[in-house]
């Protein structure tokens, strides 16, 4: 394809995306109401456990409003994933050779389900970081929380669980594609959880160590089973070396 051809595809795909994320963002706005709910649950559940008061509060006048636009592209955004990584997958596809085009493939079918888990997983331990976080609030005193900077840190929590637990695959990637041996992803294990701890410190409080090995323990094991996999593939590769060695050495 010439270089203006490139160019019409992309805009044919990018408007696709857009007019995608326009619909579910549309949807993600009716659907505000109800993630809004959801995302307040950790605050009440910690209010009527401490019998104590905590609210989200917005500080001006469209700050309600601009939360819901918020979460309504965030959700946009997510609704219509399928639609725009097609769009991406579509676009790269004719510049890959078979081969190639088997390992994306793999890499997506993979990725999206454990992006899923760790969004899953930061969900799962938010409750227990909102009781850490709010635990130094005075009996007499009440919890006012800005609602967007809330729902701004939950976004960041989820988002930054699921891209860990995308990390992995992307090791696998790298191997089956020749950038990295099994033997330099297992040899790295002590540099690979020395992060893992500092990711998982990073993102939950230091005041609440059980969601820090909630979050950790499996991205330890999601690394190790990476390593396994890249060692099946290297055992794989090595045996059809070998093969085709001794059939040019008897030949």
């Amino acid at each position: 394809m010439s270089l203006g051809a490139h160019l019409v595809e992309l805009r044919k795909r990018l408007f696709r995306s857009a007019l995608a994320l326009i619909l579910a963002s549309v949807a993600g706005f009716a659907l505000s109401s109800w993630v809004l709910d959801v995302l307040r649950g950790p605050i009440t559940q910690m209010a009527v456990a401490r019998g104590t008061e905590a609210t989200l509060n917005y500080p001006t006048i469209a700050g309600s409003f601009d939360l819901r636009l918020q979460i309504a592209v965030t959700v946009g955004v997510i609704l219509s994933s399928p639609v725009w990584l097609y769009q991406v997958w579509a676009f790269i596809v004719p510049a890959l050779v078979r081969r190639e085009k088997v390992y994306a493939v793999s890499f997506i079918g993979s990725a999206i389900p454990l992006f899923l888990l760790g969004c899953a997983s930061g969900y799962y331990v938010l409750p227990h970081i909102v009781e850490a976080l709010t635990g130094f609030v005075a009996a007499e005193d009440a919890a006012i929380i800005d609602a967007k900077q809330y729902f701004d840190f939950v976004l960041k929590l989820i988002l930054a669980v699921g891209i860990a637990f995308v990390l992995p695959v992307f090791l696998v990637l790298l191997n089956f594609v020749g950038v990295i041996s099994a033997a330099g992803i297992i040899k790295g294990w002590r540099v690979a959880i020395l992060l893992i701890a500092l990711f998982t410190a990073i993102a939950t409080p230091a005041a609440d160590v059980f969601s820090m090995f909630l979050l950790a323990i499996p991205m330890v094991v999601l690394y190790f089973a990476a390593a396994g996999v890249a060692w099946l593939h290297d055992r794989q590769v090595a045996k059809k070396v070998a093969a085709l060695d001794a059939e040019l050495a008897g030949g």
